[in-house]
């Protein structure tokens, strides 16, 4: 099973993205998304599960969650906007992976037996940071990801 993985869109739906998102089984947007019109565009490609940013405080995301816990198979990821925020202690939860935006800043590093991703921003440039998405494979209890850096 194939899982994409973006964050900070912004209102900001590059075509590279969603040409790198093609074949996934299932979407997740870790956030900050701007508009209404990213999740309708990013529907088109798969099912998608979505936390709310610090920027998406407009009524269209009232009824979007925070964070999220998803199981796939084996394995359970939980999804939250700004890592800063985690307040489970993921291992004891059964978490297997932890996924973030927020920071616009790749991320790709286990801690204590749990996989922590963030895809970076795959919307407005920050910084010198680069543009990105992220796949998560999980073959049965197995999980391994793919980051992605953009050519913008």
């Amino acid at each position: 099973m194939k899982i994409g993985l973006i964050a900070d869109t912004h209102g900001l739906l590059r075509p590279q993205a969603l040409a790198a998102l093609q074949g996934v089984d299932h979407l997740i947007h870790a956030g900050d998304i701007g508009g209404p019109q990213i999740l309708a565009e990013l529907e088109r490609i798969a099912p998608l599960s979505v936390v709310r940013g610090n920027n998406d405080g407009d009524a269209w995301a009232n009824s979007i969650p925070e964070h999220l816990t998803l199981r796939f198979g084996a394995i359970r990821l939980y999804v939250l906007h700004d890592l800063k925020g985690l307040d489970i202690d993921p291992r004891a939860e059964g978490i297997d992976v932890v996924i973030a935006g927020h920071s616009h800043k790749p991320l790709h590093e286990e801690r204590d037996g749990v996989l922590y991703l963030n895809p970076g921003s795959a919307g407005p440039r920050r910084f010198k940071l680069p543009i990105g998405v992220a796949i998560v494979h999980i073959d049965g209890d197995r999980v391994r990801a793919e980051m992605i850096t953009l050519k913008v």
